[in-house]
């Protein structure tokens, strides 16, 4: 990316080109699953061209709150670096426009319902595999192009609930939950950009692209882990358990006198180490609890002399203290007081550009280092800019835009 000016000081900026520097990615997606895809791209020095519809990415009215630019925080969450195209590609002009900007492409991203692409002209099959042999095309969907569910509708509450993710979340009073975040959408964005890799580490081999295909459906499937597992080996439908773990004791959330606070204890010699450093070494010797066995059978008797030691404490000293002895615990932290964190700042988590404000990438490597390089985009901002570095003259951006097919404002 060119946007971001190096000399512009901030959080959780980009300090190398990156690992993906020279990579070229055409991104047809919107919401978020596509979206999350190509940042977590971006974020590493792909070059990210967002062809955005007439009417724009529809997470840009997704709020309040909403940034100065009218963009929601949906949408600014998920954008950054980079470039934003308003394309029509309802028209041929449109659809010959993309053919220009794939030459040289090396990903094209899209989620459009599937046989969209095809119904254009611009099928992988058909026509991009042969005109692109080196092009990786992903599709995000949400149940594929074939099979009893196959061109449907996706969205990731909806999937949430159909891949059995609501009905191990939340408690028998609550009944099946969904998740407080995303989490099908965000993990098939995570999901897609390995895949796109993998596609890319193949082609440096054969030379050849390939297809890439993402469904929602399959990615929230994917995080069943171990609820799966554990009904594949003893045929017991899973039960939402609340935030206690279904095979762990003690593995949950207890109550001091100042916060709340979650224990872990992961196998047999921690949970005596766990007793020996509450002052209860008697506690692991118990046949109730003195293998995780029994602890998860007897799991509400060892919840009530858990919360009775813990009632007096201050939960953040607590859990301070006995991350210093090697016993994983920690506060319940709101989102705010996750992001004024200590820690949350030396991992450079939270990244500041100008006015913009996001999560900072997690990836961190020691040679090629990513983060942000530039706030996102306005509706179309980088338009000229896009494809006059792809060859257009000024003459055809008049003609395209007097015809319709390139947008400068978004169509409500």
């Amino acid at each position: 990316m060119t946007d971001a000016t190096p000399a512009v000081k901030g959080k959780g900026l980009a300090a190398s080109a990156g690992a993906l520097a020279g990579l070229r990615v055409i991104d047809l997606t919107r919401v978020l699953g596509g979206p999350y895809c190509t940042m977590v791209l971006s974020d590493h020095g792909a070059e990210v061209i967002k062809l955005e519809p007439p009417q724009g990415d529809e997470v840009r009215d997704w709020g309040p709150p909403f940034n100065e630019a009218g963009d929601a925080s949906y949408f600014v969450g998920v954008n950054r670096n980079k470039r934003s195209v308003g394309l029509d590609l309802s028209k041929p002009e449109g659809r010959e426009v993309l053919l220009r900007l794939l030459d040289g492409a090396d990903v094209l991203i899209e989620n459009f319902k599937p046989g969209s692409m095809e119904k254009w002209g611009l099928g992988y099959e058909a026509v991009l595999k042969a005109r692109f042999p080196a092009l990786v095309h992903c599709r995000v969907s949400g149940f594929g192009a074939d099979g009893p569910l196959g061109g449907f509708p996706g969205y990731d509450a909806v999937l949430q609930a159909m891949v059995g993710l609501m009905s191990i979340n939340g408690t028998e009073d609550s009944g099946p939950t969904r998740l407080g975040n995303p989490i099908v959408d965000i993990a098939t964005g995570l999901f897609s950009s390995i895949g796109i890799l993998m596609a890319l580490q193949e082609r440096a081999r054969s030379g050849l692209g390939q297809y890439v295909d993402m469904t929602l459906h399959d990615c929230g499937m994917a995080l069943l882990h171990p609820h799966a597992a554990n009904f594949f080996l003893n045929g017991k439908q899973p039960k939402a358990t609340g935030n206690p773990h279904p095979n762990l004791a003690p593995y949950s959330k207890f109550r001091t006198r100042t916060c709340e606070i979650f224990v872990a204890a992961g196998n047999d010699p921690a949970f005596r180490k766990f007793c020996d450093f509450l002052g209860f070494p008697e506690m692991a010797k118990d046949e109730r609890f003195a293998t995780n066995g029994a602890r998860v059978v007897n799991r509400d008797a060892l919840t009530e002399v858990l919360n009775a030691r813990f009632a007096e404490e201050d939960g953040h000293e607590l859990t301070r203290r006995m991350l210093a002895a090697g016993l994983p615990a920690g506060p319940v932290l709101h989102v705010d007081e996750a992001m004024d964190a200590a820690h949350t700042a030396h991992r450079a988590m939270v990244t500041e550009l100008g006015a913009y404000r996001g999560l900072g990438t997690p990836i961190k490597l020691s040679r090629t280092p990513g983060g942000t390089r530039s706030e996102p985009p306005r509706y179309a901002e980088h338009t000229d800019s896009v494809l006059s570095q792809n060859g257009f003259s000024a003459a055809e951006l008049a003609a395209l835009r007097s015809s319709g097919v390139l947008v400068d404002t978004r169509r409500r």
